[in-house]
């Protein structure tokens, strides 16, 4: 029977950019309110120890990781030591995302393959990395394992102006799917939550402050509500959902083109 209360209880987990204020912090906090053991990589050292520091007070079970998601030894090692830490690996989540954080928002025909490059890689190549060194993880243990990974309404509607970011996060939920259908045989399930607006550091700068007036629950999404889904995706809870792509959006991607 799934636990409700504590739907993580005992899981060990890996959190990709959990060091910060945002989605990732939120995770990190969420996992350990529900029960499990986090580890906590971060590219910034001071954030992840920042992250660990909270969750240890809380009582929870955590460790920091620290490297950079553009290098395959440091993601592989992310997968490595949380295994070495923890015994096993049950749940990997990959935060790290975006476009504006890493390259200025343009039209196509203005962005570099330069620019085009560092946002593939940093919203669906490092991805691809982590999940390979995950589900290499979960076959060895043999009993399974979770991936959940944050994208974007932008990987299922139009992207003026971050190109590379839309064609990365649609080609993040086409990844969810074949991981889905090639090791459902083998217990391992992959998910994405597709966010919408979400009011952190990294995306303000991108947002109009009139922003919530285009989203029909009247508000902008915070980072727990991306966390809480994260977490239902993550857990037991969810066993009978992979392949999926969870839009936490608020209903932008639901309403009509015209005002009621």
């Amino acid at each position: 029977m799934n636990n409700f209360a504590y739907p993580l209880d005992g899981m060990s987990t890996l959190v990709i950019g959990g060091g910060g204020e945002g989605i990732g912090r939120a995770v990190s906090r969420a996992f350990a309110a529900a029960g499990a053991a986090v580890a906590v990589a971060d590219i910034d050292p001071d954030r992840a120890r920042d992250a660990v520091d909270e969750l240890t007070a809380s009582g929870a079970r955590a460790v920091r990781l620290v490297g950079d998601v553009r290098s395959r030894p440091d993601v592989d090692g992310f997968v490595a030591r949380t295994t070495a830490e923890f015994g096993r690996l049950d749940v990997l989540v990959t935060v790290v995302g975006g476009q504006v954080a890493f390259v200025p928002a343009v039209r196509l025909h203005e962005m570099s393959d330069e620019d085009w490059d560092l946002v593939y890689e940093m919203n669906l190549g490092y991805v691809a990395r982590a999940a390979r060194a995950a589900v290499r993880a979960f076959l060895a243990q043999g009993t399974g394992g979770s991936i959940v990974s944050i994208g974007s309404i932008t990987g299922v509607m139009a992207a003026p102006m971050q190109a590379g970011y839309g064609a990365a996060k649609a080609g993040l939920a086409s990844l969810a799917k074949t991981v889905a259908a090639e090791y459902a045989g083998d217990g391992i399930r992959m998910n994405v939550v597709a966010c919408g607006a979400i009011a952190t550091p990294a995306a303000n700068s991108a947002q109009p402050a009139d922003g919530a007036t285009e989203i029909p629950m009247g508000r902008i999404g915070v980072p727990d509500d991306a966390a809480a889904a994260v977490v239902y995706l993550a857990s037991p809870l969810s066993s009978y959902v992979t392949g999926q792509s969870l839009i936490v959006d608020g209903g932008v991607t639901v309403r009509g083109p015209f005002s009621a």
